[in-house]
């Protein structure tokens, strides 16, 4: 008989009757990462002109460090064959730069500590943790996979080689456990998994730690290959998976809407686009519009506002007329993770108590919420 639904099965199935070996893979969040197979991209499936650290295209994915050279990172759809992946993530060099000691470049996943307590960091029982991936470059040779313990300074790297030019490969890497350095109970950025891309001398000159030490900046990347020295440089990776233990299991894949709904804790596009309509605001004088909405899903913590500016990008639709203006603002004293208050003060001119509807009116207008860490 087939299963269809796994509940309480310690309640409905007799001792023994299934052996654990039929629940290989029968684990539900057992990747750390979020969004580790790239399909959700609420920013865009392109941004260009990446020359500083920030979130840009793929969710959960920052692009960090004193950057060389200039980039664009796009969602593309070359993947790995046969592997059930449709979306990776890309990185190409536009402006190629010569390195200086000081440069830096990696792209970071920040993990919350309140997810993280089952690896008993900073114990005798601390977990190893291993991390599972599909990679694809132009240029080949030696990329640093590191771990960075935010919360005790306390870092680890291993390296892995690209062996053949424009091919997908995939790595599997295995992180020892730290018995040193509890990680923070809290929302707060506890855990970083670090793909290096590009490293001066200031951070590849001493000797990669393939064991937990206190973080020394000359150890973080040795050996990292520099792919900002060229625009035909890029790099690809989708699957990315880190999971307890020193074994890589299949990736696990989530259905579209449990992933975009793990990516809308850390950013929500509330509009985006011409002629879009997005909640409800009334006139509580003649010249100060409020609007009270709930976020999609409960945020980490109070958000902050990303919009698009514009010289009428908005409008209120009201009494049988409309006030265009050009954005909002968000209300840090009375928005919350689960609500938030948008004001606008400037264009407006009405009678206090009338009600309207929010619409955009420009191709480029772009409201969002965001709450990253």
């Amino acid at each position: 008989m087939a299963i269809t639904r796994i509940g309480n099965i310690a309640n409905t199935l007799p001792d023994d009757s299934i052996s654990n070996s039929k629940f290989t893979d029968i684990v539900n969040f057992k990747n750390i990462i979020i969004n580790g197979d790239m399909s959700i991209a609420q920013r865009g499936t392109s941004q260009s002109g990446i020359t500083s650290a920030g979130y840009y295209s793929i969710d959960r994915y920052r692009v960090s460090g004193n950057i060389p050279g200039t980039w664009t990172m796009s969602q593309d759809t070359d993947v790995p064959t046969g592997q059930g992946f449709a979306t990776s993530l890309k990185m190409d060099c536009t402006t190629s730069a010569s390195q200086s000691a000081s440069d830096t470049m990696n792209i970071i996943q920040r993990i919350e500590g309140q997810n993280l307590q089952y690896l008993k960091k900073g114990t005798a029982n601390a977990e190893s943790l291993t991390a599972s991936f599909w990679v694809k470059s132009n240029k080949t040779g030696t990329y640093i996979l590191a771990l960075n313990d935010v919360d005790n300074t306390r870092y680890i790297a291993n390296s892995y080689t690209i062996d053949t030019a424009n091919t997908w490969e995939k790595k599997t890497i295995t992180f020892v456990g730290d018995t040193s350095g509890t990680l923070d109970n809290d929302n707060g950025d506890s855990l970083e998994l670090t793909f290096w891309l590009s490293a001066g001398s200031d951070n590849s000159s001493g000797t990669l730690p393939t064991s937990w030490e206190s973080t020394v900046t000359a150890n973080r990347a040795v050996g990292q290959v520099n792919l900002a020295d060229n625009t035909a440089n890029n790099f690809l990776i989708t699957g990315v998976q880190l999971e307890a233990g020193t074994t890589a299991s299949d990736f696990e894949f989530l259905p579209y809407d449990v992933n975009l709904n793990r990516c809308y804790r850390y950013y929500q596009v509330l509009v985006e686009g011409d002629d879009k309509s997005f909640g409800n605001g009334f006139y509580y004088n003649s010249t100060l519009v409020f609007s009270s909405q709930q976020t999609l899903k409960t945020m980490r913590t109070l958000p902050s506002i990303d919009q698009v500016s514009g010289t009428d990008y908005y409008q209120l639709i009201r009494n049988g007329a409309s006030d265009s203006f050009n954005d909002f603002n968000l209300s840090g004293v009375y928005s919350s993770t689960k609500y938030i208050e948008l004001s606008v003060n400037a264009n407006v001119s009405g009678t206090g108590g009338q009600a309207g509807s929010f619409r955009t009116a420009n191709a480029s207008s772009y409201v969002a919420i965001d709450a990253e860490l």
